[in-house]
Protein backbone atom coordinates (compact mmCIF):
# COMPACT_ATOMS: atom_id res chain seq x y z
CA UNK A 1 0.00 0.00 0.00
CA UNK A 2 1.36 3.29 -1.12
CA UNK A 3 1.04 5.46 2.03
CA UNK A 4 0.07 8.49 -0.40
CA UNK A 5 -2.96 6.91 -1.01
CA UNK A 6 -4.08 6.36 2.54
CA UNK A 7 -6.28 9.11 2.68
CA UNK A 8 -9.26 10.10 5.40
CA UNK A 9 -12.23 10.29 2.61
CA UNK A 10 -11.08 7.14 1.78
CA UNK A 11 -12.33 5.92 5.22
CA UNK A 12 -8.93 4.63 5.68
CA UNK A 13 -6.00 5.85 8.07
CA UNK A 14 -2.60 4.89 9.66
CA UNK A 15 -3.40 4.09 13.23
CA UNK A 16 -0.80 1.42 14.43
CA UNK A 17 3.17 0.48 13.70
CA UNK A 18 5.18 -2.46 15.10
CA UNK A 19 8.92 -1.79 15.29
CA UNK A 20 11.61 -3.67 16.47
CA UNK A 21 13.39 -1.71 19.48
CA UNK A 22 16.51 -0.22 19.85
CA UNK A 23 19.44 -2.76 20.04
CA UNK A 24 21.09 -0.61 23.35
CA UNK A 25 19.80 -3.15 25.95
CA UNK A 26 18.80 -2.29 29.46
CA UNK A 27 20.98 -4.14 32.27
CA UNK A 28 18.61 -5.55 35.10
CA UNK A 29 16.45 -3.00 36.83
CA UNK A 30 17.76 0.00 34.95
CA UNK A 31 15.70 1.56 32.45
CA UNK A 32 17.08 3.86 29.84
CA UNK A 33 15.57 5.55 27.15
CA UNK A 34 15.59 4.11 23.64
CA UNK A 35 18.36 5.16 20.97
CA UNK A 36 16.08 5.58 18.08
CA UNK A 37 19.27 5.87 15.63
CA UNK A 38 20.82 3.14 12.66
CA UNK A 39 18.02 0.71 13.98
CA UNK A 40 15.77 -1.49 11.53
CA UNK A 41 12.69 -0.06 11.10
CA UNK A 42 9.22 -2.10 9.86
CA UNK A 43 6.27 0.22 9.82
CA UNK A 44 2.99 -1.77 9.73
CA UNK A 45 0.14 0.30 8.64
CA UNK A 46 -3.42 -0.64 9.76
CA UNK A 47 -6.30 0.37 7.87
CA UNK A 48 -9.61 1.02 9.77
CA UNK A 49 -13.11 1.56 8.42
CA UNK A 50 -13.86 4.86 9.68
CA UNK A 51 -17.82 4.34 9.75
CA UNK A 52 -19.72 6.10 12.51
CA UNK A 53 -21.64 2.98 13.61
CA UNK A 54 -18.32 1.01 14.05
CA UNK A 55 -14.49 0.20 13.09
CA UNK A 56 -12.65 -3.03 12.07
CA UNK A 57 -9.41 -3.48 10.90
CA UNK A 58 -9.12 -4.31 7.15
CA UNK A 59 -5.70 -4.37 5.67
CA UNK A 60 -2.30 -4.58 6.70
CA UNK A 61 1.48 -3.65 4.74
CA UNK A 62 4.88 -2.77 5.59
CA UNK A 63 6.05 -0.07 3.93
CA UNK A 64 9.37 2.24 4.02
CA UNK A 65 9.30 6.34 4.13
CA UNK A 66 11.92 7.59 2.30
CA UNK A 67 11.22 11.78 3.38
CA UNK A 68 13.30 13.23 6.24
CA UNK A 69 9.44 14.32 7.60
CA UNK A 70 8.21 11.03 7.38
CA UNK A 71 11.51 9.32 9.01
CA UNK A 72 10.78 11.76 12.04
CA UNK A 73 7.62 10.65 12.29
CA UNK A 74 8.42 6.69 12.29
CA UNK A 75 10.98 7.49 15.37
CA UNK A 76 7.98 9.16 17.50
CA UNK A 77 5.91 5.96 16.62
CA UNK A 78 8.51 3.60 17.21
CA UNK A 79 9.38 4.91 20.53
CA UNK A 80 5.73 5.01 21.23
CA UNK A 81 4.62 1.76 20.48
CA UNK A 82 8.26 0.28 21.99
CA UNK A 83 7.49 2.21 25.34
CA UNK A 84 4.03 0.75 25.32
CA UNK A 85 5.24 -2.65 25.17
CA UNK A 86 7.78 -2.38 27.17
CA UNK A 87 5.49 -0.54 30.33
CA UNK A 88 2.75 -3.25 29.71
CA UNK A 89 5.58 -5.86 30.29
CA UNK A 90 6.49 -4.06 33.22
CA UNK A 91 3.25 -3.63 34.96
CA UNK A 92 1.95 -6.83 34.41
CA UNK A 93 5.09 -8.43 35.85
CA UNK A 94 4.56 -6.06 38.67
CA UNK A 95 1.22 -7.33 38.80
CA UNK A 96 2.47 -10.72 39.16
CA UNK A 97 4.99 -9.60 41.96
CA UNK A 98 2.21 -8.76 44.08
CA UNK A 99 0.01 -11.80 43.57
CA UNK A 100 2.79 -13.34 45.51
CA UNK A 101 1.71 -11.22 48.34
CA UNK A 102 -1.78 -13.55 48.53
CA UNK A 103 0.50 -16.47 48.23
CA UNK A 104 2.58 -15.43 51.36
CA UNK A 105 -0.52 -14.53 53.15
CA UNK A 106 -1.74 -18.46 52.38
CA UNK A 107 1.18 -19.63 52.93
CA UNK A 108 1.20 -17.84 56.32
CA UNK A 109 -2.36 -18.58 57.09
CA UNK A 110 -1.65 -22.02 56.67
CA UNK A 111 1.47 -22.73 58.47
CA UNK A 112 0.48 -21.27 61.97
CA UNK A 113 -2.12 -23.14 64.07
CA UNK A 114 -5.82 -21.70 64.04
CA UNK A 115 -5.97 -19.34 66.79
CA UNK A 116 -3.25 -16.97 65.17
CA UNK A 117 -4.65 -17.00 61.70
CA UNK A 118 -6.09 -13.81 61.69
CA UNK A 119 -3.11 -12.54 63.45
CA UNK A 120 -0.75 -13.86 60.03
CA UNK A 121 -3.01 -12.79 57.71
CA UNK A 122 -3.34 -9.02 59.09
CA UNK A 123 0.28 -8.74 59.30
CA UNK A 124 0.77 -9.45 55.72
CA UNK A 125 -1.50 -6.96 55.01
CA UNK A 126 -0.02 -4.27 57.23
CA UNK A 127 3.12 -5.18 55.62
CA UNK A 128 2.22 -4.04 52.16
CA UNK A 129 0.20 -1.19 53.04
CA UNK A 130 2.93 0.05 55.70
CA UNK A 131 5.59 -0.94 52.85
CA UNK A 132 3.48 1.52 50.44
CA UNK A 133 4.31 4.82 52.29
CA UNK A 134 7.39 4.48 53.48
CA UNK A 135 8.96 2.78 50.07
CA UNK A 136 6.85 6.08 48.59
CA UNK A 137 8.02 8.35 50.79
CA UNK A 138 11.60 7.27 51.11
CA UNK A 139 12.70 3.98 49.94
CA UNK A 140 12.56 4.20 46.22
CA UNK A 141 14.88 7.49 46.46
CA UNK A 142 17.15 5.36 48.74
CA UNK A 143 17.37 2.64 46.22
CA UNK A 144 17.58 4.95 43.08
CA UNK A 145 17.76 7.95 43.61
CA UNK A 146 21.29 9.59 42.19
CA UNK A 147 23.62 10.44 45.04
CA UNK A 148 26.46 7.96 46.55
CA UNK A 149 27.94 4.56 45.93
CA UNK A 150 25.99 3.65 49.37
CA UNK A 151 22.63 4.90 49.03
CA UNK A 152 20.08 7.45 46.69
CA UNK A 153 19.70 11.04 47.57
CA UNK A 154 16.65 12.28 44.95
CA UNK A 155 13.22 11.02 44.03
CA UNK A 156 11.85 11.27 47.74
CA UNK A 157 8.00 11.03 47.59
CA UNK A 158 8.60 10.48 44.25
CA UNK A 159 9.58 14.03 43.53
CA UNK A 160 10.77 14.84 40.12
CA UNK A 161 9.21 11.23 38.52
CA UNK A 162 8.13 10.60 36.08
CA UNK A 163 12.00 12.32 33.93
CA UNK A 164 13.86 10.81 31.02
CA UNK A 165 15.15 7.31 33.47
CA UNK A 166 11.97 6.18 35.62
CA UNK A 167 8.38 6.08 35.42
CA UNK A 168 5.42 5.14 37.60
CA UNK A 169 5.49 1.77 36.58
CA UNK A 170 8.94 0.73 37.24
CA UNK A 171 8.11 2.33 40.53
CA UNK A 172 5.24 0.01 41.19
CA UNK A 173 7.59 -2.74 40.34
CA UNK A 174 10.25 -1.98 43.00
CA UNK A 175 7.28 -1.32 45.31
CA UNK A 176 6.67 -4.90 44.93
CA UNK A 177 9.55 -6.45 45.55
CA UNK A 178 10.21 -4.03 48.44
CA UNK A 179 6.73 -5.20 50.51
CA UNK A 180 7.87 -8.97 49.71
CA UNK A 181 10.76 -8.38 51.90
CA UNK A 182 8.54 -7.57 55.09
CA UNK A 183 6.16 -10.86 54.29
CA UNK A 184 9.62 -13.17 54.85
CA UNK A 185 10.18 -11.37 58.06
CA UNK A 186 6.91 -12.01 59.30
CA UNK A 187 6.78 -15.61 58.78
CA UNK A 188 9.93 -15.93 61.29
CA UNK A 189 8.21 -13.99 63.94
CA UNK A 190 5.07 -15.08 63.58
CA UNK A 191 2.51 -16.50 66.51
CA UNK A 192 4.36 -14.71 69.55
CA UNK A 193 4.48 -10.67 68.59
CA UNK A 194 2.54 -7.69 69.04
CA UNK A 195 0.96 -6.02 66.45
CA UNK A 196 2.85 -2.78 67.02
CA UNK A 197 6.26 -4.14 66.24
CA UNK A 198 4.87 -5.52 62.80
CA UNK A 199 4.04 -2.06 62.19
CA UNK A 200 7.59 -0.37 63.22
CA UNK A 201 9.88 -3.25 61.48
CA UNK A 202 8.27 -2.87 58.49
CA UNK A 203 8.26 0.33 58.05
CA UNK A 204 12.20 0.65 58.56
CA UNK A 205 12.76 -2.47 56.38
CA UNK A 206 10.92 -2.00 53.32
CA UNK A 207 11.61 2.14 54.21
CA UNK A 208 15.70 2.22 54.44
CA UNK A 209 17.21 -1.53 54.88
CA UNK A 210 16.28 -3.08 51.92
CA UNK A 211 16.61 0.57 49.66
CA UNK A 212 20.38 0.67 50.98
CA UNK A 213 20.79 -2.80 49.33
CA UNK A 214 19.10 -2.32 46.33
CA UNK A 215 20.76 1.16 45.85
CA UNK A 216 24.49 -1.34 46.39
CA UNK A 217 23.14 -3.94 43.55
CA UNK A 218 21.01 -2.57 41.21
CA UNK A 219 21.57 1.49 40.82
CA UNK A 220 23.90 2.32 38.35
CA UNK A 221 25.57 4.38 41.47
CA UNK A 222 26.02 1.18 43.58
CA UNK A 223 29.46 0.47 44.20
CA UNK A 224 28.70 -3.71 43.97
CA UNK A 225 26.76 -2.92 40.88
CA UNK A 226 27.62 -4.99 37.74
CA UNK A 227 26.39 -1.47 35.69
CA UNK A 228 28.42 0.85 38.23
CA UNK A 229 29.08 3.82 36.50
CA UNK A 230 31.05 5.76 39.36
CA UNK A 231 34.47 4.01 38.24
CA UNK A 232 35.77 0.02 38.38
CA UNK A 233 33.13 -2.58 38.65
CA UNK A 234 34.13 -4.96 41.84
CA UNK A 235 36.41 -7.37 41.11
CA UNK A 236 36.33 -6.44 36.89
CA UNK A 237 32.76 -7.71 37.55
CA UNK A 238 30.09 -6.34 39.69
CA UNK A 239 27.91 -8.63 41.87
CA UNK A 240 25.24 -10.26 39.12
CA UNK A 241 21.80 -11.01 41.88
CA UNK A 242 19.32 -10.21 38.88
CA UNK A 243 16.41 -10.67 40.68
CA UNK A 244 17.46 -10.72 44.25
CA UNK A 245 18.37 -13.91 45.96
CA UNK A 246 20.28 -11.33 48.08
CA UNK A 247 18.97 -8.18 47.65
CA UNK A 248 15.56 -9.71 48.36
CA UNK A 249 15.35 -12.99 49.82
CA UNK A 250 19.12 -13.08 51.81
CA UNK A 251 17.50 -9.40 53.71
CA UNK A 252 14.28 -10.64 54.35
CA UNK A 253 16.32 -14.20 56.19
CA UNK A 254 18.83 -12.19 57.90
CA UNK A 255 15.69 -9.74 59.68
CA UNK A 256 13.74 -12.61 60.48
CA UNK A 257 16.40 -14.88 61.83
CA UNK A 258 17.50 -11.85 63.84
CA UNK A 259 13.61 -11.47 65.20
CA UNK A 260 13.43 -14.84 65.95
CA UNK A 261 16.56 -15.20 67.91
CA UNK A 262 15.68 -12.57 69.93
CA UNK A 263 11.98 -12.54 70.73
CA UNK A 264 12.78 -16.72 71.44
CA UNK A 265 10.71 -19.62 70.52
CA UNK A 266 7.09 -20.26 71.13
CA UNK A 267 5.58 -21.36 74.37
CA UNK A 268 5.36 -25.56 74.26
CA UNK A 269 8.11 -25.58 71.15
CA UNK A 270 10.40 -27.31 73.16
CA UNK A 271 10.00 -29.59 76.37
CA UNK A 272 11.90 -29.77 79.24
CA UNK A 273 15.02 -31.66 77.61
CA UNK A 274 15.39 -29.23 75.25
CA UNK A 275 13.86 -31.37 72.39
CA UNK A 276 11.19 -29.84 69.44
CA UNK A 277 7.80 -30.59 70.11
CA UNK A 278 6.10 -30.41 66.45
CA UNK A 279 3.73 -27.31 66.15
CA UNK A 280 2.11 -28.01 62.64
CA UNK A 281 0.49 -25.87 61.03
CA UNK A 282 -3.87 -26.20 60.55
CA UNK A 283 -4.57 -25.98 56.81
CA UNK A 284 -2.21 -27.93 54.33
CA UNK A 285 -4.60 -26.44 51.51
CA UNK A 286 -3.92 -22.94 52.36
CA UNK A 287 -0.07 -24.15 52.20
CA UNK A 288 -0.15 -25.51 48.73
CA UNK A 289 -2.33 -22.82 47.60
CA UNK A 290 -0.16 -20.10 48.78
CA UNK A 291 2.59 -22.04 46.79
CA UNK A 292 1.03 -22.14 43.59
CA UNK A 293 0.40 -17.98 43.68
CA UNK A 294 3.73 -18.03 44.93
CA UNK A 295 5.12 -19.82 42.11
CA UNK A 296 2.71 -18.32 39.71
CA UNK A 297 4.24 -14.94 41.09
CA UNK A 298 7.64 -15.61 40.85
CA UNK A 299 7.29 -15.89 36.47
CA UNK A 300 6.70 -11.95 37.33
CA UNK A 301 9.82 -11.85 39.97
CA UNK A 302 12.62 -13.23 38.00
CA UNK A 303 11.34 -12.74 34.03
CA UNK A 304 10.15 -9.37 34.64
CA UNK A 305 13.15 -8.22 35.96
CA UNK A 306 14.33 -7.86 32.73
CA UNK A 307 12.43 -4.85 32.76
CA UNK A 308 12.21 -4.37 29.02
CA UNK A 309 11.25 -6.78 26.40
CA UNK A 310 11.87 -5.00 22.90
CA UNK A 311 15.28 -5.18 23.43
CA UNK A 312 17.35 -7.46 20.20
CA UNK A 313 20.76 -8.29 20.91
CA UNK A 314 24.02 -6.84 18.48
CA UNK A 315 24.86 -10.62 18.36
CA UNK A 316 21.99 -11.65 16.01
CA UNK A 317 19.06 -10.80 14.29
CA UNK A 318 16.38 -13.26 15.97
CA UNK A 319 16.94 -13.10 19.65
CA UNK A 320 16.34 -10.40 22.25
CA UNK A 321 14.98 -10.30 25.79
CA UNK A 322 12.38 -11.54 24.54
CA UNK A 323 14.27 -15.07 24.37
CA UNK A 324 16.22 -14.30 27.62
CA UNK A 325 12.45 -13.98 29.45
CA UNK A 326 11.32 -17.24 28.25
CA UNK A 327 14.78 -18.97 29.16
CA UNK A 328 14.27 -17.03 32.55
CA UNK A 329 11.00 -18.60 33.72
CA UNK A 330 12.40 -22.31 32.44
CA UNK A 331 15.37 -21.79 34.78
CA UNK A 332 12.73 -20.72 37.69
CA UNK A 333 10.61 -23.40 36.97
CA UNK A 334 13.49 -26.08 36.73
CA UNK A 335 15.12 -25.40 39.57
CA UNK A 336 11.91 -24.84 41.81
CA UNK A 337 10.93 -28.36 40.42
CA UNK A 338 13.70 -29.89 41.31
CA UNK A 339 14.13 -28.65 44.96
CA UNK A 340 10.49 -30.18 45.56
CA UNK A 341 11.04 -33.28 44.53
CA UNK A 342 14.22 -34.01 46.03
CA UNK A 343 13.04 -32.65 49.14
CA UNK A 344 10.19 -35.16 48.53
CA UNK A 345 12.47 -37.96 48.70
CA UNK A 346 14.86 -36.79 51.27
CA UNK A 347 12.36 -36.07 53.48
CA UNK A 348 10.67 -39.19 53.12
CA UNK A 349 13.96 -41.08 54.39
CA UNK A 350 14.41 -38.79 57.11
CA UNK A 351 10.56 -38.90 58.51
CA UNK A 352 9.21 -41.74 57.20
CA UNK A 353 6.56 -40.40 55.18
CA UNK A 354 5.88 -38.31 51.94
CA UNK A 355 5.25 -34.44 53.80
CA UNK A 356 3.37 -32.42 51.50
CA UNK A 357 3.91 -29.22 53.61
CA UNK A 358 8.21 -29.78 53.31
CA UNK A 359 7.51 -30.26 49.54
CA UNK A 360 5.83 -26.70 49.49
CA UNK A 361 8.96 -25.70 51.01
CA UNK A 362 11.68 -27.40 49.50
CA UNK A 363 10.01 -25.87 45.92
CA UNK A 364 10.35 -22.28 47.21
CA UNK A 365 13.85 -23.24 48.28
CA UNK A 366 14.42 -23.73 44.59
CA UNK A 367 12.86 -20.51 43.68
CA UNK A 368 14.84 -18.60 45.73
CA UNK A 369 18.14 -20.06 44.63
CA UNK A 370 17.62 -19.76 41.42
CA UNK A 371 16.37 -15.91 41.59
CA UNK A 372 20.12 -14.43 41.63
CA UNK A 373 21.43 -16.22 38.74
CA UNK A 374 17.96 -16.93 36.62
CA UNK A 375 18.78 -15.07 33.58
CA UNK A 376 22.45 -16.03 33.06
CA UNK A 377 22.29 -19.74 33.71
CA UNK A 378 21.64 -22.72 31.20
CA UNK A 379 18.44 -25.05 32.11
CA UNK A 380 20.47 -27.60 32.85
CA UNK A 381 22.34 -25.52 35.58
CA UNK A 382 18.97 -24.55 37.02
CA UNK A 383 18.41 -28.19 37.75
CA UNK A 384 21.64 -28.65 40.29
CA UNK A 385 20.67 -24.82 41.58
CA UNK A 386 17.82 -26.93 42.67
CA UNK A 387 19.27 -29.97 43.65
CA UNK A 388 21.67 -28.15 46.14
CA UNK A 389 19.21 -25.42 47.42
CA UNK A 390 17.09 -28.81 48.69
CA UNK A 391 20.00 -30.20 50.70
CA UNK A 392 20.77 -26.81 51.94
CA UNK A 393 16.60 -26.37 53.34
CA UNK A 394 16.88 -29.22 55.02
CA UNK A 395 20.12 -28.97 56.51
CA UNK A 396 19.92 -26.32 57.70
CA UNK A 397 16.50 -26.80 59.30
CA UNK A 398 18.31 -29.59 61.49
CA UNK A 399 20.45 -26.85 62.53
CA UNK A 400 17.56 -24.71 63.51
CA UNK A 401 16.12 -27.65 66.02
CA UNK A 402 19.26 -27.95 67.23
CA UNK A 403 20.58 -24.47 68.36
CA UNK A 404 16.24 -24.15 69.51
CA UNK A 405 15.64 -21.69 66.68
CA UNK A 406 11.99 -21.64 66.42
CA UNK A 407 10.49 -20.09 63.10
CA UNK A 408 7.43 -21.20 62.01
CA UNK A 409 7.77 -20.85 58.18
CA UNK A 410 11.39 -21.75 57.90
CA UNK A 411 11.95 -18.02 56.31
CA UNK A 412 15.43 -17.60 57.90
CA UNK A 413 16.45 -21.21 56.50
CA UNK A 414 14.56 -20.88 53.27
CA UNK A 415 14.99 -17.00 52.18
CA UNK A 416 18.42 -16.87 54.28
CA UNK A 417 19.74 -20.15 53.72
CA UNK A 418 18.93 -20.84 49.87
CA UNK A 419 19.53 -17.03 49.11
CA UNK A 420 23.23 -17.28 50.00
CA UNK A 421 23.46 -20.40 48.15
CA UNK A 422 21.77 -18.73 45.09
CA UNK A 423 24.22 -16.14 45.25
CA UNK A 424 27.47 -18.67 45.33
CA UNK A 425 25.89 -20.57 42.50
CA UNK A 426 25.59 -17.77 40.07
CA UNK A 427 29.47 -17.21 40.56
CA UNK A 428 30.03 -20.79 39.69
CA UNK A 429 27.65 -21.75 36.78
CA UNK A 430 27.02 -17.92 35.00
CA UNK A 431 27.19 -18.15 31.27
CA UNK A 432 29.09 -15.97 29.71
CA UNK A 433 26.72 -15.23 26.30
CA UNK A 434 23.80 -14.61 28.64
CA UNK A 435 26.16 -12.16 31.21
CA UNK A 436 26.79 -10.05 28.45
CA UNK A 437 23.85 -9.55 26.85
CA UNK A 438 21.94 -9.14 30.27
CA UNK A 439 24.40 -6.37 31.65
CA UNK A 440 24.57 -5.00 27.87
CA UNK A 441 28.69 -5.14 27.67
CA UNK A 442 30.45 -4.81 24.26
CA UNK A 443 33.61 -6.34 25.88
CA UNK A 444 34.49 -9.72 27.82
CA UNK A 445 34.41 -9.66 31.38
CA UNK A 446 34.15 -12.41 34.51
CA UNK A 447 31.57 -15.13 35.05
CA UNK A 448 30.86 -18.65 36.16
CA UNK A 449 34.16 -19.98 37.88
CA UNK A 450 33.42 -23.43 36.84
CA UNK A 451 32.67 -22.51 33.31
CA UNK A 452 36.06 -20.47 33.48
CA UNK A 453 35.31 -17.05 33.66
CA UNK A 454 37.75 -17.01 36.54
CA UNK A 455 37.32 -15.76 40.02
CA UNK A 456 36.26 -12.24 39.67
CA UNK A 457 32.70 -12.99 39.80
CA UNK A 458 32.43 -14.89 42.34
CA UNK A 459 34.53 -12.92 44.75
CA UNK A 460 31.61 -10.59 43.91
CA UNK A 461 29.07 -12.99 45.21
CA UNK A 462 30.85 -12.97 48.16
CA UNK A 463 31.80 -9.71 48.77
CA UNK A 464 28.05 -9.39 48.69
CA UNK A 465 26.91 -12.14 50.72
CA UNK A 466 28.88 -11.01 53.65
CA UNK A 467 28.17 -7.74 53.54
CA UNK A 468 24.42 -7.84 53.19
CA UNK A 469 24.41 -10.16 56.17
CA UNK A 470 26.23 -7.59 57.91
CA UNK A 471 24.53 -4.73 56.85
CA UNK A 472 20.87 -6.38 57.90
CA UNK A 473 22.38 -7.34 60.94
CA UNK A 474 23.35 -4.31 62.35
CA UNK A 475 20.16 -2.77 61.19
CA UNK A 476 17.50 -5.18 62.58
CA UNK A 477 18.85 -7.08 65.40
CA UNK A 478 19.53 -3.50 67.35
CA UNK A 479 15.57 -2.44 66.36
CA UNK A 480 14.71 -6.46 67.40
CA UNK A 481 16.84 -5.91 70.89
CA UNK A 482 15.10 -2.61 71.70
CA UNK A 483 11.44 -3.40 70.61
CA UNK A 484 12.17 -6.01 73.42
CA UNK A 485 13.50 -3.69 76.00
CA UNK A 486 10.46 -1.40 75.91
CA UNK A 487 8.19 -4.34 75.78
CA UNK A 488 6.88 -3.97 72.72
CA UNK A 489 7.96 -6.64 70.74
CA UNK A 490 6.24 -10.46 72.19
CA UNK A 491 3.33 -10.74 73.51
CA UNK A 492 2.34 -12.12 77.16
CA UNK A 493 2.46 -15.99 78.10
CA UNK A 494 -1.28 -15.68 78.40
CA UNK A 495 -2.16 -14.14 75.26
CA UNK A 496 0.06 -16.48 73.61
CA UNK A 497 -1.56 -19.81 74.82
CA UNK A 498 -4.94 -18.25 74.08
CA UNK A 499 -3.82 -17.22 70.70
CA UNK A 500 -3.36 -13.50 69.03
CA UNK A 501 -6.53 -14.08 67.54
CA UNK A 502 -8.64 -14.00 70.17
CA UNK A 503 -6.22 -11.49 72.21
CA UNK A 504 -5.40 -9.26 69.67
CA UNK A 505 -8.18 -9.53 67.06
CA UNK A 506 -11.38 -9.89 68.85
CA UNK A 507 -12.18 -13.18 67.54
CA UNK A 508 -11.59 -16.50 65.63
CA UNK A 509 -10.45 -16.35 61.90
CA UNK A 510 -13.27 -19.77 62.17
CA UNK A 511 -16.63 -19.54 63.68
CA UNK A 512 -16.27 -23.23 65.12
CA UNK A 513 -12.56 -22.77 66.61
CA UNK A 514 -10.87 -25.82 68.55
CA UNK A 515 -7.22 -25.81 68.54
CA UNK A 516 -5.26 -28.64 70.22
CA UNK A 517 -7.78 -30.01 71.73
CA UNK A 518 -8.08 -27.22 74.14
CA UNK A 519 -10.81 -25.39 75.65
CA UNK A 520 -10.88 -21.42 74.42
CA UNK A 521 -12.81 -18.60 75.25
CA UNK A 522 -15.37 -18.19 71.90
CA UNK A 523 -15.73 -14.46 71.60
CA UNK A 524 -13.54 -11.61 72.89
CA UNK A 525 -15.80 -10.52 75.48
CA UNK A 526 -15.33 -14.47 77.22
CA UNK A 527 -11.47 -13.58 76.58
CA UNK A 528 -11.46 -10.11 78.90
CA UNK A 529 -13.56 -11.78 81.35
CA UNK A 530 -11.64 -14.32 81.87
CA UNK A 531 -8.55 -12.15 82.09
CA UNK A 532 -10.01 -10.30 84.28
CA UNK A 533 -10.56 -12.95 86.74
CA UNK A 534 -7.50 -14.56 86.65
CA UNK A 535 -6.46 -11.16 88.83
CA UNK A 536 -8.80 -11.11 91.41
CA UNK A 537 -7.36 -11.84 94.52
CA UNK A 538 -8.09 -15.19 96.34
Amino acid sequence: MDPSGVKERDSVYLILKAVVAPKKPSSHHLPFKPCLQDQPKFVFLIATHRSPQFRFLTSASVVARSSDHAAMAEQTWESSVTSSINALFLLFSAYLVFVMQLGFAMLCAGSVRAKNTINIMLSNVIDAAVGSLSYYLLGFAFAFGSGNPFIGTSYFALHDIPDQTFDYSYFLFQWAFAIAVAGITSGSIAERTQFVAYLIYSFLLTGFVYPVVAHWIWSTGGWASPSYDGGSLLFDSGAIDFAGSGVVHLVGGVAGLWGALIEGPRVGRFDAFGQPVPMRGHSATLVVLGTFLLWFGWFGFNPGSFVKILVPYASTTSEGNWTAVGRTAVTTTLAGSTAGLVTLFGRRVLVGHWDALDVCNGLLGGFVAITSGCAVVEPWAAIVCGFIAAWVLMGLNLLAARFKLDDPLEAAQLHGGCGAWGLLFTGLFAKEEFVLQAYSSSSSRPYGVLLGGGWGLLGAQVVELVTIAGWVSLTMAPLFYVLRRLGLLRISREEEVAGLDISSHGGYAYTRHHDDGQSAPRFYDDYVRLQQESVQPF
